[in-house]
């Protein structure tokens, strides 16, 4: 029968029963210890000790009398170098945080009120023009010990399309201590983006146009409206405005590729710093102390002077009343907390971080976390959204309240 199953009608196929045939003679009979897998032995043997000077098979275990062993080989453009897993840190600075890295505990809920609820943590991004954007949220260790809601409100938006689109980032962080902190921050954030968001084809073009004045001029007014209908709102709930209000602070980006000019402005405390060339610098607007104030409100304290059209600087008030600024055309109330604005010209390579109050002061006040952070982002490629979650999210002792933070790395 042929390897098929067939029966064969010819002797063409006779070589098969010949070479399995169990009843043939072997023309060369076996000695003793002669098997087949005796003959495979020796055969191998030989091939693989060849003649002098023959290495072995690639494959093969190198004998230790051989020699040293040979170099590795190599993929195409060099060799490949090996990839160092970052370590994990568990916390920085002198010790362990006291609290558990991990929520234990939910914060109370009503039934009748579940729209008041935030999640633990919020994290998003995007990518426009020249920039990355990776921001993120997280609830601090000592109110998810304590099951209190997360202070820190975040938002992100963007109004409008193609390069003419405005992408705003708000923080909101409500007061220590205040029931309705989390809900102030909230309105806050909302207020503020309902506000840009009428006004974002002028605002755009503003920014696109270098035209800071206007932008001052029009972005206080912006905040100071937000925070009156923060008052109202506490009025109306019979509260102090100091136990319903949050400090707000945003950036401003264009998605048009050749503007790389990035503006922050707000009220409150916070922090704003840019990663160049491997080194953290501090450029939150500086403000005057409060005695040091007289006359009417300044618009834009510790910013620069402004910038004419056409790129010098405006040094001179001739005393011309200003119109208001086209953003807002209701009156507004004196601001409660002194404004800060700058808007700067971004470099490829930079990193701008928008950082609430529990992130900005350990990164003020632990070294070994600024150090931290700036080996993980000065490589010029921007971490995924998990990563810089775990990034924002490093822990230092005696820094326990709500994580927040906005970065940009600029391409």
């Amino acid at each position: 029968m042929s390897p098929q199953g067939e029966r064969p009608t010819t002797g063409e196929d006779d070589w098969w029963d010949k070479l399995y045939d169990a009843t043939a003679e072997d023309p060369a009979p076996a000695g003793p210890g002669d098997r087949l897998d005796d003959r495979f032995d020796s055969a191998s043997g030989a091939v693989a000790a060849g003649p002098p000077g023959r290495s072995r098979a690639p494959w093969e275990p190198k004998d230790p009398a051989d020699g040293p062993p040979s170099t590795p080989r190599t993929f195409p453009g060099g060799p490949r170098p090996p990839r160092l897993p970052r370590p994990r840190v568990e916390h920085l600075g002198e010790g362990p945080p006291t609290y558990e890295p991990e929520p234990t505990a939910l914060p109370p809920a009503r039934a009748d009120a579940l729209d008041e609820l935030v999640a633990d943590t919020v994290l998003d991004g995007a990518r426009y023009g020249t920039y990355t954007l990776r921001a993120a949220s997280v609830r601090g260790d000592s109110a998810r010990h304590r099951g209190e809601p997360r202070r820190d409100a975040l938002l992100t938006a963007r109004f409008g399309s193609g390069e003419a689109a405005l992408v705003l980032v708000a923080v909101a962080t409500g007061p220590r201590g205040a029931a309705g902190a989390h809900l102030a921050a909230a309105d806050a954030c909302r207020w503020i983006g309902e506000a840009v968001g009428r006004s974002h084809e002028r605002l755009s073009e503003d920014i696109r146009a270098g035209r800071r004045r206007d932008l001052k001029s029009g972005l206080h007014r912006l905040t100071d409206r937000s925070h009156g209908r923060l008052r109202a709102r506490a009025a109306g709930l019979g509260l102090a405005p100091g136990e319903y209000t949050a400090g707000l602070r945003c950036l401003l980006l264009t998605a048009d590729p050749g503007c790389r000019t990035r503006v922050f402005f707000g009220v409150g405390e916070g922090g704003l710093f840019r990663l160049r060339d491997g080194v953290w610098q501090d450029i939150e607007p500086s403000v005057p102390e409060p005695a040091a104030l007289t006359g009417e409100p300044v618009i834009g304290y510790g910013s620069p002077p402004a910038e004419t059209e056409q790129g010098g600087r405006a040094t001179m008030d001739l005393g011309i009343t200003t119109p208001p600024a086209p953003y807002v055309e209701d009156p507004v109330q004196p601001p409660a907390e002194p404004f800060r604005f700058r808007a700067a010209v971004a470099r490829p390579g930079d990193t701008l971080l928008l950082a609430g109050p529990g992130l900005a002061e350990p990164l003020r006040g632990e070294p070994a976390l600024a150090e931290e952070l700036a080996g993980r982002w000065a490589t010029g490629e921007p971490p995924g959204l998990a990563q810089f979650l775990a990034d924002t999210q490093l822990r230092v002792k005696g820094y326990a309240d709500d994580r927040t933070g906005v970065a940009i790395w600029e391409a």
